[in-house]
């Protein structure tokens, strides 16, 4: 794939990301869920997708991490949006 195709699916993934996060922190399954039902099954995330792309927007400063605990128990990485998050989305 050119560059240019790659750069593009990495900043949709992204604002995909920032737009899950806009309505409440979530783990990785539930962003890549949430996208998936909420695209109508259209976009399919992929673990090895997600996860770089989480890993890129906290880097940057627009989404934080923080362990928690699931609601069914399992310990995992909640991301909420910052507030250069809220901006970038804007």
């Amino acid at each position: 794939m050119a560059e240019s195709g790659l750069t593009l699916l990495k900043g949709t993934l992204d604002l995909l990301i920032l737009r899950t996060l806009s309505w409440e922190p979530l783990h990785g399954y539930a962003i890549s869920r949430w996208i998936r039902e909420h695209s109508g099954e259209v976009f399919r995330v992929e673990e090895g997708a997600l996860y770089p792309a989480l890993r890129r927007l906290e880097e940057r400063g627009l989404i934080a991490g923080e362990w928690s605990v699931t609601d069914t128990g399992r310990e995992a990485k909640f991301y909420a949006l910052t507030a250069d998050g809220r901006r970038q989305l804007r």
